[in-house]
């Protein structure tokens, strides 16, 4: 299992969720098992801004993660979920939510 303690050291942000570790267990069955992850989680919570706020960053930071890592294959997933995710934030959020969620992924 990887740590989220240096993203969160870089971002000062502080987690509200089990994301980084549902996607942690994930990572280990595969690719199938990290699209469900995200289909249930966005499903779920797509609509509460701080739980769709930091499923967005915990993509942004495991698609990162697996660049670094050398995993181009696990980063690309991560990168088209968190487009995914990230586009339907920018599409439905409004007002203060929007405010939030651009100020938090800044």
């Amino acid at each position: 299992m990887h740590s989220i303690q240096p993203f969160l050291d870089m971002s000062g942000y502080e987690t509200k969720t089990t994301f980084w570790q549902d996607f942690e267990i994930a990572n280990v069955f595969g690719k199938k098992a990290i699209e469900d992850t995200f289909n249930r989680a966005f499903k779920e919570w797509k609509n509460d801004i701080v739980y769709l706020t930091e499923l967005v960053l915990v993509l942004n930071w495991q698609m990162w993660m697996w660049h670094d890592l050398g995993n181009d294959d696990l980063g690309m997933l991560y990168n088209n979920l968190w487009e995914k995710a990230d586009q339907w934030a920018m599409d439905n959020l409004k007002d203060e939510d929007l405010k939030y969620f651009l100020k938090t992924t800044d």
